[in-house]
């Protein structure tokens, strides 16, 4: 590929998660990634600060989750209106052709613990987020703490499922089936 075709960033990140599958995290180098993409080293560096980034540097799911929760009808629950939030993430991230890359995505993390931890950080800052949302709302400090944190165990289960390789489901028909599992399980806790 010519090294000024557009959308260097998504070619960085689809050729570091075809050499993290085949050479491992550990062994791949960012030069390797740039040399894969058809890129200068320094055109890597100017997308991602380093090769952790490449998995965990966009943060696309606060903003659609935190706008979703901002535009919930007044008299929306905290849990309908985190529901709002995770359905927005259906068409804006979780969509049919994200599936593959985050299938791959998915492996490369779970075989990392540096990795693992990262994804784990990302997850409480994301909480967090959502917890600020519903106090911006009104929610109560302690009520918008519970909301997100069931809201980070729906999306998280939400993840697991779809990104499984043999996955068929679309993301939007798993968030509601398992929001409408978490929310049966709280009133049993």
């Amino acid at each position: 590929m010519a090294r000024w075709e557009p959308d260097a960033s998504r070619r960085l990140a689809h050729a570091a998660l075809e050499l993290f599958a085949e050479r491992g995290y550990d062994d791949t180098t960012v030069l390797d990634i740039a040399q894969r993409a058809g890129l200068a080293k320094s055109t890597f560096f100017r997308h991602f600060q380093d090769k952790r980034e490449v998995l965990f540097g966009e943060d696309a799911l606060t903003g659609p989750v935190v706008a979703a929760i901002a535009e919930a009808p007044a008299g929306a629950t905290p849990l309908e209106a985190v529901a709002l939030g995770i359905d927005a993430l259906g068409g804006t991230v979780f969509t049919p052709a994200h599936h593959a890359f985050s299938v791959r995505r998915r492996a490369v993390i779970e075989a990392h613990p540096d990795l693992q931890e990262r994804e784990a950080l990302k997850g409480i800052s994301l909480t967090a987020s959502i917890a600020r949302a519903l106090v911006r709302r009104g929610v109560p400090v302690l009520t918008a703490r519970v909301a997100a944190e069931l809201f980070a165990l729906a999306l998280k289960v939400t993840y697991e499922r779809w990104s499984e390789v043999d996955n068929t489901d679309e993301y939007g028909d798993l968030a509601r089936q398992t929001l409408s599992e978490v929310q049966a399980a709280v009133p049993a806790v």
